[in-house]
């Protein structure tokens, strides 16, 4: 969709682009194009998209064949969507996407991926949430604000690299596809954005993600202290003393020096 277009479809719709919905349009269909090219779904694959938009990159995904889960927050974009889209291919959830349920939408361990242009201000969230699914996506491709996907990509030693990181990198091979310029949008964010890919290495079981979110989020919470004393606060001096020495850590060692290894052992040590 060219900006005209976008503007004439706005004002149809007597909106402005919500900042606080992190709506951001993207208009370069050259790299719509090449998204789905990157993703290549096969025809009725299920894919989940989240905040579609006007349907830009929803209109692509449908036309290889898969079949889409869409969901849309806001309302107005929803009745758009299923006017323009009126094909059993396409199943349309009106709804905050960081409150779904999608062991629901796709149930019994259903296999899906994951495509989006993520509205930034639930990138965050929303990605710990797929992150935690018993059955999660397979892979999942996101164009990401460039922090946010800087942090997904970050390892041990760097500014970036926090409870996210770990939980992404422990069972996804996490890579930056492509860095976005901020004039491909409409509006224009005020920041540079970038594609993020994570295709799954391994699924574990629900309850050691669940350990590892809960001790990971703990120990980066107070990222500049020992993380031993930090952990002892939550888990109790001892078992945090045999937990760090099953993992070959030292008391002192702060958590941007742990790899997410090592993260996973501790947390298996303190279940």
């Amino acid at each position: 969709m060219k900006k005209k277009e976008l503007l004439s479809e706005l004002e149809k719709l007597g909106m402005r682009p919500g900042r606080g919905l992190g709506q951001n349009f993207l208009l370069d269909g050259n790299l719509l194009d090449w998204i789905v090219r990157r993703a290549a779904p096969a025809p009725d694959e299920e894919i989940l998209e989240v905040g579609p938009g006007f349907g830009a990159l929803t209109e692509r995904l449908l036309a290889s064949g898969a079949r889409v889960t869409a969901v849309e927050y806001d309302r107005r974009l929803a009745a758009y969507l299923r006017e323009k889209f009126p094909t059993s291919s396409l199943r349309l959830v009106e709804a905050d996407a960081c409150k779904v349920d999608y062991a629901a939408l796709f149930p019994g361990g259903t296999p899906f991926r994951a495509i989006a242009n993520l509205p930034y201000a639930i990138s965050s969230v929303f990605i710990s949430r797929m992150l935690e699914l018993p059955c999660g996506p397979g892979f999942m491709l996101f164009m990401l604000q460039r922090e946010m996907g800087e942090r997904l990509a970050a390892g041990p030693g760097t500014k970036a690299y926090g409870s996210l990181s770990v939980r992404a990198s422990l069972d996804h091979e996490v890579r930056l596809e492509k860095l976005v310029p901020a004039d491909v949008f409409y509006p224009e964010p005020e920041v540079e954005s970038v594609i993020v890919s994570l295709t799954r290495v391994r699924q574990r079981a629900p309850e050691a993600v669940r350990r590892l979110s809960r001790l990971t989020r703990i120990a980066f919470a107070q990222r500049r202290k020992q993380m031993g004393k930090v952990l002892a606060a939550s888990y109790g001096k001892v078992p945090v003393e045999n937990a760090f020495a099953a993992a070959g850590i030292v008391w002192e060692i702060r958590p941007d020096r742990v790899t997410p290894e090592q993260f996973s052992l501790l947390a298996e040590a303190l279940a």
